[in-house]
């Protein structure tokens, strides 16, 4: 076992909890995810301390610290109620959320965050919080909102076969993104459908080379993971059109979609595709950082 795959052994599967539905949805999540794979849950409550409230309207420490108490001991009780024995520990820390769990995210296997579930557009509303985290952290973020265990499947996500979908470039291939989509698809013994598409504005109708090409690429890049993974059921998909358009789509009957994040020397971004998925996938996204 590689020494990077022996220390993730000992890291739990963190998860921010603010009492809010998504945090409810993030945690039951974030809860079935460690059973599943032998590790700890770790919650984490970040507090934001204002400085500069209103005297009349300034709430003391001790207030939030009882309110951060009271949220993490029912977030206790219900993972308890599902997950009996479940290793947990509960944390609390007095500073701005994004700092909080971007220094959670550094010592976990995984980071599970809550969306604000469907608005009145198809897909995750991500606040600032979320996106912030999700572009800096080193680490897998798991965005997760309240509904995702009943979309497109008709009952619960344990009794589902739902694929796990990844979004791969054959260009610009990740290892970091083709070992976690296998990995997941594999311990969840679940169908794998890895999809790599191509937009070309004057190619309204490309040729049956160019697709031979594009699915060509696609199964050399694939081929060493499918080695390692031989029980892993694979369909590889190349289609031309825009990547977002097309993993939404897929993301309508998944369980997750695993998307990547380029780390940056310099700030936090982004990509356009990942940010679409975020946004307008159903299903609960995986956001892992790449080189």
């Amino acid at each position: 076992m590689a020494r990077d795959e022996e220390s993730s052994v000992s890291r739990p599967v963190t998860v921010g909890v603010d009492g809010s539905e998504g945090s409810v949805a993030a945690v039951d999540w974030a809860a079935d995810e460690a059973a599943l794979r032998g590790n700890g849950l770790r919650l984490v409550y970040a507090t934001r301390w204002a400085e500069h409230q209103l005297g009349a309207m300034k709430v003391s420490h001790e207030d939030r610290a009882d309110a951060a108490e009271g949220v993490l001991a029912e977030t206790e009780r219900h993972v308890g109620s599902r997950r009996p024995d479940l290793a947990m520990t509960a944390d609390e820390v007095e500073d701005a959320p994004v700092g909080v769990l971007l220094a959670a995210a550094a010592e976990a296997e995984m980071l599970v965050v809550g969306s604000h579930g469907l608005g009145s557009v198809r897909g995750f509303i991500v606040g600032s919080v979320g996106q912030e985290v999700v572009a800096e952290a080193e680490r897998p973020v798991v965005l997760v909102r309240p509904g995702y265990e009943k979309d497109s499947s008709g009952g619960s996500e344990g009794g589902s076969r739902r694929k796990v979908v990844l979004g791969l470039d054959v260009n610009d291939v990740k290892d970091e993104l083709l070992h976690f989509a296998f990995d997941f698809a594999g311990r969840h013994r679940v169908p794998l459908e890895i999809v790599h598409t191509w937009h070309e504005s004057f190619l309204h109708h490309p040729s049956a080379a160019a697709k031979d090409e594009r699915a060509s690429a696609l199964a050399d890049a694939v081929r060493p993971f499918r080695d390692r993974f031989p029980a892993t059921e694979v369909a590889e998909v190349s289609a031309h059109g825009r990547a977002a358009e097309h993993l939404v789509e897929a993301a309508s009957d998944a369980r997750l979609v695993v998307v990547g994040r380029r780390r940056a020397a310099r700030g936090a971004h982004i990509g356009s595709v990942t940010h679409a998925v975020i946004h307008h996938a159903t299903c609960p996204v995986a956001v892992v950082p790449h080189t």
